[in-house]
């Protein structure tokens, strides 16, 4: 298959790259600046400059494609770039470009990357596809509004669309884990008020595994949660990072940081014949 990649320089794409090209799929790797796609121009893949701002330059990046995965994040990580502004912009304004530029190239199939956060249910454990308006002005409400009418969109394409609602992603190149354990060395490992809230996690490698599967499995107007088995509540979780690092307990009191979500895989278990690699945080942490 043919497969046109938005976000092809970023950690992801790392991941599933080498899993895609491997399965004989033919791709071409998007980027702003397609020296960036390191990842694509070790593995051979063909790369191709559009901006997901620019719907001129995405209609022809596009041209050929059968499928397209969109990847395409700006949220701040290990490499300093990016900001949540930034990230929320790409979701609500770039995402319709995206969308028009696909129908300008013939392109009749999305993967869309979305986050489970969205289906925030508190103590409830949900199948992963609700999605409840957020309130408030802080900065998760607006990651998740973003993120909601970044969705919107897409469901109402003329399009094969599948979202995959990824939980918070941990693993080699997210950053994440690395900072709790520092954090945790030195005493810093700080938690929202209690920690009572819940996370629903998915290590990278298995995101990058689901994805893969999906390719192959049409499952038009699918949402999908794609997590782990085990979703974990914040004073559990770095509980367990502080034990492994030898540091102090977590410190209490924190500022609230998310809406507890708390999703099940179940679906994505069913309709990619998927299961995680990594089915808690347990093995996902293991070092």
């Amino acid at each position: 298959m043919r497969i046109a990649i938005l976000g092809a320089t970023g950690v992801f794409a790392r991941h599933l790259l080498p899993r895609l090209a491997a399965d004989g799929h033919e791709l071409i790797a998007i980027a702003r600046d397609p020296n960036r796609a390191t990842t694509a121009q070790a593995l051979g893949i063909e790369q191709r400059a559009g901006d997901i701002f620019d719907e001129t330059s995405l209609t022809e990046a596009l041209a050929g494609a059968e499928l397209c995965l969109n990847l395409a994040t700006a949220l701040p990580g290990p490499s300093g770039r990016g900001s949540f502004e930034a990230n929320d912009q790409l979701r609500r304004d770039g995402v319709p470009v995206l969308l028009r530029g696909l129908q300008n190239a013939g392109v009749t199939r999305l993967l869309q990357q979305s986050i489970a956060l969205i289906a925030t249910s508190g103590e409830d454990l949900n199948d992963g596809t609700i999605s409840p308006v957020p309130q408030g002005d802080g900065l998760a409400a607006k990651t998740l509004r973003a993120a909601l009418a970044m969705e919107t969109a897409v469901q109402a394409a003329p399009l094969d669309w599948t979202i995959l609602r990824g939980g918070l992603f941990y693993g080699p190149g997210t950053g994440l884990d690395d900072t709790w354990f520092d954090q945790a060395a030195a005493g810093k490992l700080l938690m929202a008020g209690a920690g009572a809230d819940f996370l629903s996690l998915v290590h990278i490698a298995d995101m990058a595994e689901a994805t893969r599967r999906a390719v192959s499995r049409s499952n038009p107007g699918q949402i999908l949660a794609i997590s782990d088995d085990e979703p974990v509540r914040w004073r559990d979780i770095f509980g367990h990072i502080a034990t492994l690092s030898g540091g102090p307990a977590p410190i209490q009191g924190g500022p609230p940081r998310f809406a507890s979500f708390r999703v099940s895989n179940a679906r994505a278990r069913d309709l990619l014949d998927w299961q995680p690699h990594y089915p808690s945080y347990r093995q996902g942490l293991a070092r």
